[in-house]
């Protein structure tokens, strides 16, 4: 009778331990064969926002600490349950392979269970670094989306998108700005643009437009002693301009394929007139804008004595002869009229070799020059 009793609570004790097992299994199977599976899902999800700016997933650290402590659990059951075998079995009663069996069942049933609970542990705080490392990242590009949002919605780091000047100190030829839009085919436009430059002799290039096989298509130009200097497409017109007084002045040249007809104007007032300069020529499209230097070749080849000294801004180029009412107004800074071919805006000028772009209100230090 004590021997079937002793059987009866080794198969009941055997149930447990059957059921610890099939509890262990499921464990393993949701962590899956390399131990990292309990969390496929959140890798997944995290894999899925790498590349958006949503929220992340719920944290793993809780799915990680439930199983954790689910695993303790079990291994606390397993301890009670060899407390109970201990106390309740007599050892010596039972078989020595049964003995060995179930003490080594035990064993590796706490071992494993210890083992999953350590690579538990390591999941949990590698995918913590991976969770950390994601939010830096994610908070980073937040950071980014705004800024550059606010810089799209600006469009400049200035005040006013075009309230800026380029400056350009010194005669050489490593300093200048580029315009980054080009131009299309022209068959009349006006440039305007403000300046102050005091250089002598002559104020150099304020701007040259260059195509492949002519690089002079369009260049305003005062070099050593001549006169300022208009040329299309290599023709030259003499322009009754004076500017290299230090002080801020408005230049505007006007120009149209019509028999060449050119007009140019200070400060409003038209100076100069005439005709026949490169007469139905169209402007060619596709070329490099400088600021500041004549170009020997498409965008390069610089000569420091053409260069320009100085300051500029408000550089606009339209495609079409202005009214030289309206170039009076934009003189006097009672209009702003953007030139609808290139205007002046911050994030189409870039500057180089040590040219600066300053915050500036031309009309506002026009004042300060009178």
């Amino acid at each position: 009778e004590s021997f079937l009793q002793q059987k009866e609570t080794i198969g009941s004790q055997r149930d447990a331990i059957r059921e610890l097992t099939g509890k262990l299994s499921r464990c393993e199977g949701a962590a899956g064969p390399d131990g990292k599976g309990a969390t496929a899902a959140w890798r997944k999800e995290l894999s899925k926002g790498k590349d958006t700016m949503g929220d992340l997933p719920r944290d793993p650290a809780q799915v990680i600490d439930q199983l954790s402590r689910t695993m303790q659990t079990l291994k606390d059951r397993l301890g009670g349950l060899e407390h109970q075998l201990r106390a309740n079995v007599s050892y010596a009663a039972l078989p020595p392979e049964l003995r060995e069996m179930l003490q080594r069942r035990l064993g590796d049933l706490e071992r494993q269970l210890l083992s999953k609970v350590a690579e538990l542990e390591d999941e949990k705080s590698l995918l913590h670094n991976e969770t950390s490392a994601h939010r830096q990242k994610t908070e980073t590009a937040k950071k980014n989306a705004s800024l550059e949002s606010l810089f799209n919605n600006s469009n400049s780091a200035f005040k006013s998108p075009d309230e800026f000047k380029v400056s350009l100190p010194l005669r050489t030829n490593y300093l200048y700005g580029k315009i980054k839009k080009t131009l299309p085919e022209l068959y009349a436009f006006t440039v305007c643009l403000w300046l102050r430059s005091s250089a002598s002799p002559g104020i150099g290039t304020p701007f040259s437009y260059a195509v492949p096989g002519q690089a002079n298509e369009i260049v305003l130009i005062e070099w050593g002693n001549n006169p300022i200097e208009l040329l299309i497409n290599d023709k030259v017109a003499q322009l009754p301009l004076f500017v290299s007084d230090g002080k801020w002045h408005h230049i505007c040249v006007t120009w149209t394929t019509r028999d060449g007809m050119w007009e140019a104007f200070q400060d409003g007032e038209k100076l100069g007139t005439g005709e026949n300069l490169a007469p139905w020529h169209p402007i060619k499209p596709g070329g490099v804008l400088i600021l500041g230097q004549e170009q020997d070749t498409v965008g390069g080849r610089f000569d420091a004595t053409q260069a320009f000294v100085g300051e500029m801004s408000q550089f606009n180029i339209w495609d079409r002869v202005l009214k030289a009412e309206d170039i009076m107004n934009i003189a006097n800074c009672s209009t702003n009229m953007p030139g609808n071919i290139i205007p002046w805006v911050d994030n189409n000028v870039d500057v180089f070799g040590g040219a600066t772009k300053w915050p500036v209100e031309t009309c506002e230090e026009r004042l300060l020059d009178l």
